[in-house]
Order: structure tokens, then C-alpha cells, then sequence
């Protein structure tokens, strides 16, 4: 196990991760003056942490192997997967998510029929993707260059 942490290219890949994680948290505190932890945990928001990411282990596998490598045209094309789908499949379904939520708000006031709500921040915007697509690309490179 030590050996898969010790691992460049799967450190560059977490290190823009937790990197995004934290800068949700410090966001969300800049512009709402709230501390939430809870956003450590969380999909959604700003920046994507999933396009950090995927981006982050295509920048660190072509670093290390080579733009022309089969491994980085694998990573570049799960990365293209990831980010297609947060901007989507799983925003289309944070849409839907808050609009059943209000739904439900609006017409049983009073009774409502479940008290489970919806998660509604499921997906990103676009610019929450390239933020965060962004951030793994620079992170996981200034990594990797590190020697």
C-alpha cells in the first residue's frame, strides 16, 4: 500500500483534488462568510474537484510518459468522460433535484409528504469544470516537475 502512495502519478492525481476540496471550503467562506466542512466531502461547487482530478492524472501521466503514451490518450479520454458528465448528466439531475425540492416546498407546506429532500448540488457549470480541469493540470505539473 505504501508503494501506490509513494506513486507520482497518483499523487499528482490527489494532490489537485484536495486541492479543490479545500478551496470549496475557502470560497464558501469568502463569499458567504460561512465555514462548511461539510464541502471537504461534497460533490459540486467550485472548483470541480472530480475535473481536477482527472485532469491532474492525464497531466501527471504525461509528464511521466509522454503526450504520445497509450496511458495519457486513456487519461485524457476518462478526463473528457468525467467532465462531460458533471456538466450533463449530473447537472441536468441537480436541476431536476432542486426543482422537485421547491415543488414539494410549494404544494405540501405544512405536510409534507417525505422529509427526505433532495441533494440538489450534484453537477457543475461549465466554468466550475474548466476551473477545475484548470487547477489539476497546473498542480499536477508543478508536481511532477518537482524533483
Amino acid at each position: 500500500m505504501n508503494e501506490f502512495f509513494a506513486n507520482r502519478v497518483v499523487q499528482g492525481a490527489a494532490i489537485p483534488w484536495v486541492a479543490a476540496q479545500i478551496l470549496k471550503v475557502l470560497i464558501e467562506l469568502i463569499t458567504r462568510r460561512r465555514l462548511n466542512l461539510r464541502l471537504l466531502t461534497s460533490a459540486g461547487g467550485m472548483p470541480s474537484s472530480h475535473s481536477a482530478l482527472v485532469c491532474g492524472l492525464a497531466t501527471a501521466i504525461g509528464v511521466r510518459d509522454g503526450a504520445g503514451s497509450s496511458m495519457f490518450a486513456l487519461a485524457v479520454a476518462l478526463a473528457m468522460i468525467v467532465m462531460y458528465d458533471a456538466t450533463g448528466v449530473r447537472r441536468a439531475a441537480s436541476i431536476q433535484a432542486r426543482i422537485l425540492n421547491q415543488i414539494i416546498d410549494e404544494l405540501f407546506q405544512g405536510h409534507p409528504i417525505s422529509e427526505t429532500r433532495l441533494r440538489e448540488l450534484l453537477g457543475h457549470t461549465p466554468i466550475e469544470v474548466v476551473a477545475g480541469a484548470v487547477l489539476g493540470i497546473f498542480v499536477a505539473w508543478w508536481w511532477m516537475m518537482r524533483v
